[in-house]
């Protein structure tokens, strides 16, 4: 197995942008789950590293290559990325070996008469190891953009919502190492927990308690979720912190009703489940049979029987909900611009165009779901973006012409720092910022 040439044509697929690359790296790593944990490791750092740091290896390549990046055949272009990263960031690695691997990868592959331009992109690189990048004073967003592999559109955006020094700790956080978050079922007790934590640290396995939610921890040296002791018991989901805090702020009480209107791949449905209770049930919708299906295997595996899963389009009124649910999560499609240390090619993906429609759309389905919050009940809106035509902008319009009002979620939320907003019933959690994903929480009470 040339676990390099595996690495290369997993980012030539990942170039089409026609697969999300956490769910490739998922599935590669499975069909090659026997290989050692370091060759797994290796691949699953390699692949990520070039997504992540792609914007700055491109420009430390043109610095060195006489030939654009963008007018490189395809493979060239991916061999030079993937063997630049490790150059750069993965001192493991002898560099004479990053050099000599893909001489034979180029030669391999077709590319006999390349191998001399690939050498040597690549042994003047190691020679001088400097990373190029522009003036900071001049031109500041170019500087940015490079540093942190970020494209342009996003930081001029970024800078005008939240000015440069926020932006900047922002751009930091998303190139951070990302732990495994995870919610503890609430149900079990401190013997259960202790025996949990004494077996995952049998197998190397970190915990540290999360600072906003008790019931919430960040685990370390991690191979692999469905490996973690208690997964496969359902002891505990996967899941971000800010994706727990929405349904903290929903009030959830025993023998509460709550659709969540966009679920996959239930996150919050099971968290709502738990605090609903025996006498409560949770209806989770979603788009597609393959969404649902995600749903339905998380539910299986933690045991939820108050829980009913359907196919149904949000968009789509359904007139049997009308005033019936005590509480409507709306956790709506989004530019998923707060997850982007976890999903790295979205920065590559989301055009323009893209951002400029989905504000509309995400009107259009609170415009549905509201009808389906009896009065007094409330409705969250969620996002896993940090754009306020998304977020802040959406949650006033929506205040502006349905019969809600803004729910003071400051209680909820004391533990957190900088949240101001949350008399106001909103919270904008900030990577860099927040110990969280990017992540908006708007809580609107239905009047009387």
């Amino acid at each position: 197995m040339n676990l390099r040439e595996l690495v290369l044509d997993m980012l030539m697929e990942l170039e089409k942008g026609k697969v999300y690359s956490n769910i490739l790296i998922r599935n590669v790593l499975d069909k090659y789950d026997y290989l050692p944990a370091k060759d797994k490791a290796f691949i699953k750092r390699v692949t990520e590293g070039v997504l992540e740091r792609r914007i700055q290896i491109d420009y430390v390549i043109n610095a060195y290559s006489k030939i654009p990046v963008e007018k490189m055949k395809p493979l060239i272009r991916n061999l030079l990325r993937m063997s630049v990263y490790q150059l750069l960031f993965m001192d493991g690695v002898p560099d004479s070996a990053v050099c000599n691997e893909a001489v034979k990868l180029a030669a391999k592959r077709k590319f006999q008469s390349l191998k001399g331009f690939v050498n040597g992109v690549l042994r003047n690189i190691a020679r001088r190891k400097e990373e190029p990048a522009p003036d900071k004073q001049a031109h500041p967003i170019e500087y940015l953009s490079v540093t942190y592999s970020m494209p342009e559109h996003f930081i001029n955006d970024w800078m005008k919502t939240y000015g440069e020094e926020r932006t900047e700790k922002m751009l930091q956080a998303m190139l951070e190492i990302h732990p495994v978050t995870i919610r503890l079922k609430e149900s079990l007790s401190a013997k259960e927990k202790e025996a949990l934590f004494l077996e995952m640290g049998k197998r190397g396995i970190g915990a540290e308690a999360h600072p906003y939610l008790p019931y919430a921890y960040r685990l370390s040296h991690v191979d692999g979720v469905r490996n973690i002791p208690g997964f496969n018991q359902g002891l505990f989901a996967v899941q971000d912190v800010s994706s727990m805090l929405c349904v903290e702020c929903a009030g959830i009480r025993e023998g509460s009703f709550v659709v969540d209107v966009c679920a996959a791949p239930g996150g919050k449905s099971l968290h709502g489940a738990e605090k609903a209770g025996k006498t409560g049930q949770v209806l989770a919708r979603d788009i597609s049979d393959a969404k649902v299906a995600l749903i339905e295997e998380n539910v299986r595996r933690q045991g939820f029987n108050n829980i009913k899963t359907e196919v149904f389009d949000a968009l789509e009124y359904d007139g049997t909900l009308e005033e019936k649910a005590d509480v409507v999560l709306a956790d709506v499609p989004c530019s998923g611009l707060g997850i982007l240390g976890r999903k790295r090619d979205i920065k590559y993906n989301m055009t323009q165009e893209m951002l400029s429609q989905l504000p509309e759309m995400q009107r259009e389905i609170l415009s549905t779901v509201w009808r389906y919050v009896k009065p007094g009940g409330i409705l969250v809106y969620s996002t896993c973006t940090i754009r306020r035509e998304e977020n802040e902008e959406n949650a006033k319009w929506f205040l502006e012409n349905f019969p809600f009002t803004a729910e003071d979620i400051s209680g909820k939320v004391r533990q957190i720092p900088q949240a101001e907003t949350a008399v106001e019933g909103f919270l904008q959690l900030l990577p860099g910022i927040h110990e969280t994903d990017g992540f908006f929480i708007g809580v609107f009470r239905r009047e009387l």
